[in-house]
């Protein structure tokens, strides 16, 4: 079966500061990830790693991802797995990301520019700076806002696909509840969101496991 290869280009800003925010990311220092990012750009890296339905991801995209990740566990000092599995790692989580964007696009789900830009001026704001002065940094780096932005707004669409999809099934029952406010010494309050995350993650899981299943990925990884 010949399936069409779309390019889907998902370019992952160093100054994803918008995400540490928003998505709960490490932010990453700006001249660290931006020398990474440049260097990469001068590469010939136009290899399908893997097709995603009628999408595909490019070798430098995964190039892109696993030096912000880099950067990231090491800005954290947490020890770097080895290069092949971390290569494997991002792969499956951008192959699941691109399962997910095809889905948002056939539910027309977007996020209109009035709720990005306060979502971008409040990573500003939490970086201590205004609007102006976060998109001089990002210039300072070689990066353009726009470019962060669509890179904000991404996340945020999966973020909105996610909640859609997945969320609590079920009313917590008061027994759950107690028993987690004995064992934790927690409020009320604190046992039920505590919970409900819980069983959204997990509901979560289930849910990328099931899509993933049923989407076509032919993984090149490997130059297969």
């Amino acid at each position: 079966m010949t399936h069409k290869q779309t390019v889907s280009r998902r370019r992952t800003p160093p100054m994803a500061a918008g995400l540490a925010l928003a998505l709960g990311l490490s932010a990453v220092p700006l001249s660290v990830q931006a020398q990474e990012f440049q260097s990469i750009q001068r590469q010939s890296l136009d290899r399908i790693v893997a097709v995603v339905n009628q999408g595909a991801i490019m070798a430098s995209e995964l190039e892109e991802r696993v030096a912000q990740t880099r950067s990231q566990l090491t800005a954290q000092q947490i020890d770097l797995p080895p290069e092949r599995v971390l290569r494997e790692q991002l792969l499956e989580q951008m192959i699941l990301e691109e399962i997910q964007l095809q889905m948002a696009r056939e539910a027309g789900l977007s996020i209109d520019d009035t709720e990005l830009n306060r979502q971008v001026r409040a990573i500003a704001e939490s970086n201590g700076m205004s609007l102006e002065q976060f998109a001089d940094a990002l210039e300072a780096d070689g990066l353009a806002l726009a470019t962060v932005r669509e890179e904000i707004r991404r996340e945020l669409v999966l973020r909105e696909l996610q909640q859609r999809r997945v969320g609590s099934r079920g009313n917590l029952s008061e027994r759950e509840v107690e028993r987690f406010m004995e064992q934790e010494g927690a409020s009320r309050q604190q046992a039920q969101q505590a919970l409900f995350q819980r069983r959204a993650n997990e509901e979560l899981e289930v849910w990328l496991q099931e899509i993933r299943s049923q989407a076509f990925v032919d993984n090149r990884l490997d130059g297969r």
